[in-house]
């Protein structure tokens, strides 16, 4: 059942977004920490997604983003492209514009040696490491890799950062890579592990929570209230049409 609007201004409203379509994603690239730009349809992606997120009346109070170009154009297309769509709810657009802070926690997977490599490359030039990784399903490191447990923590941080800075009623637009949101969405359920998820790009991933009621201890019986804490949208690309 939906809650009314009085509901939607009680929560924190939290949009976790995949960045558009790169060049290194049209090159099947292990991108990490290369810098690559949106393609076309990138860009297309995300002026379709804006559209979608001003006409349903979700603009953001604030925007953070991974400062990697793909994430960060991505950001910045979702801010100007206002829609001419009359909003559902209008009153709250926010009256001072938004604005994007650049988080390094947001960063893709810092992949060392396989950075901006295809996978044909990196077997020519790694072909020992390649063929374990390919032998055997436990995690490898490569040299000059983080680790699992350095994303899970730098997660673990921005997921902590947000909830220290902002309040129920503010909407927040988090505009990051596949890898690393797989690792903020456990880290926001409460995951002990995190869970493969295959994410298309500009996909969303939607939570409202009742922030002042956040850190109730465990006996608390209101940290199994369903009613405080809401998936709306998980994985969403129904903004995506064909062009």
């Amino acid at each position: 059942m939906e809650q009314g609007e009085d509901f939607s201004r009680d929560r924190l409203k939290l949009l976790f977004i995949r960045h558009a379509e790169s060049v290194g994603n049209v090159e099947r690239r292990m991108q990490g920490h290369a810098d690559y730009e949106l393609t076309a349809r990138g860009r297309q992606q995300a002026r379709q997604l804006a559209e979608r997120l001003w006409a349903k009346g979700q603009p953001p109070s604030k925007v953070y983003s991974s400062p990697l170009k793909r994430a960060a154009q991505t950001a910045e297309i979702l801010l100007a492209q206002r829609t001419s769509e009359p909003v559902l709810h209008p009153i709250s657009i926010p009256t001072i514009e938004p604005t994007i802070e650049y988080a390094e926690e947001l960063l893709e997977f810092q992949n060392g040696i396989f950075k901006g490599l295809t996978w044909d490359e990196a077997r020519e030039q790694y072909p020992e490491l390649c063929a374990d990784l390919e032998a055997s399903p436990d995690w490898i490191p490569a040299p000059g890799a983080e680790t699992l447990q350095d994303g899970r923590d730098r997660a673990e941080r921005f997921i902590q950062r947000v909830l220290a800075t902002h309040r129920n009623g503010e909407t927040l637009w988090i505009v990051t890579h596949s890898w690393i949101l797989q690792h903020l969405i456990a880290a926001m359920l409460g995951s002990d592990r995190t869970w493969h998820c295959s994410t298309k790009n500009t996909a969303v991933f939607e939570f409202w929570l009742e922030r002042s009621r956040w850190t109730l201890p465990s006996n608390n019986p209101n940290r199994w209230n369903s009613d405080l804490w809401h998936i709306r949208r998980f994985n969403d690309t129904s903004h995506l049409q064909e062009f």
